[in-house]
């Protein structure tokens, strides 16, 4: 039976955090024996212990942090892991010394140095793999490790008169934080191009009062609502026509898994990530980075075509449903794990 280390040094939301806080009860679910080390984050903590798991929290900080690195020390004695995996440049920094296998987990073109003490790399996209081996890391030693979308099941749509949206417009979401790579400029200046079309943007982040400045510039503000940060995702995507995903960088695209596993059309910007995942015209449609006006034709394309709209919504479930989800993700967490232990 595999005992494996996990360290997450993350924020308080991201991305990588979300599908931390996914894995590890799934292989606890798996029989992957665990003690995770994260980042102080009380609610975080709170929600894998209710999941059973046991959970220290330390402070991750800098090369100077000698009470993480004594106190991720005791808790690998303590735990005796077969693996410990670091998600996060921070957390690689503290991997324990010892008969232990090392891996870490990068979901981003990071710096390979940070790693330079594990003997492997787990990456979430073939992409990705490539890049690290191009980097110089011995290509056995490079593990493609996708992440899986939480399937919804049925979700009940939220009603649109809580965001003051009319019920016959056609209704956009997207998620993620307010940061520039995430590219939701792009997205209201596609959307000042389109009549009758609504936004709902789930996210928070340091371009929120930029973001809303320019709704108002470009006239839309009445048709956009900034909702922070939410915890219901499913009912959101349950709620929208379409999913667009407008990022200029994006390594992976967890957001487009979860579309698909809503069964929503995704239309996205041809960033890393979601140009590995999506099809286009069969599981969903790409546009150019940066292309406002690319955008807004493929929104206004499949507001006009319904029939299209729902066939790519159907391809995105079945995609999601061939290689993303918990059982098939974690399948190869676990035979990973059994292939590189001592």
């Amino acid at each position: 039976m595999t005992r494996l280390l996990q360290m997450m040094a993350g924020a308080r939301h991201g991305g990588a955090e979300a599908f931390f806080e996914r894995l590890a009860p799934a292989l606890a679910r798996a029989g992957i024996v665990q003690r995770l080390l994260i980042r102080k984050d009380a609610e975080r903590a709170a929600r894998l212990r209710a999941a059973g798991l046991e959970v220290t929290e330390l402070g991750f900080g800098g090369a100077l942090d000698l009470l993480t690195r004594r106190r991720a020390s005791a808790a690998a004695r303590d735990f005796g892991p077969d693996i410990a995996l670091a998600w996060m440049n921070r957390a690689a920094r503290f991997l324990p010394a010892g008969n232990v296998v090392r891996v870490g987990r990068l979901g981003g073109y990071y710096d390979l140095k940070y790693y330079r003490t594990c003997d492997h790399l787990a990456a979430n996209t073939p992409d990705l793999c490539s890049w690290i081996a191009e980097q110089g890391w011995p290509a056995e030693r490079v593990h493609y490790l996708p992440n899986f979308a939480a399937d919804p099941g049925p979700a009940v749509p939220l009603p649109r008169e809580a965001f003051d949206t009319p019920a016959d417009a056609t209704l956009i979401v997207a998620l993620g934080r307010l940061h520039p790579n995430k590219g939701f400029d792009v997205l209201l200046r596609a959307l000042a191009q389109i009549e009758g079309t609504f936004l709902w943007l789930a996210g928070e982040g340091p371009l929120r009062a930029e973001l809303e400045a320019l709704a108002a510039t470009l006239g839309i503000a009445d048709r956009v609502r900034f909702l922070g940060w939410r915890d219901d995702g499913a009912r959101l995507l349950a709620s929208a026509d379409l999913f667009v995903c407008p990022s200029r960088h994006e390594p992976l695209g967890n957001v487009v898994l979860e579309a698909w596993a809503a069964a929503r059309p995704v239309i996205a910007a041809a960033s890393q990530g979601p140009s590995q995942l999506i099809h286009s015209g069969e599981d969903g449609l790409l546009v150019p980075v940066d292309d406002d006006a690319a955008l807004a034709a493929a929104i206004a394309h499949l507001r006009a075509d319904p029939a299209q709209a729902a066939a790519l919504a159907q391809a995105g479930r079945a995609a999601f449903d061939a290689d993303f989800t918990e059982k098939a993700v974690v399948a190869r967490y676990v035979e990973f794990f059994a292939r590189v232990k001592r």
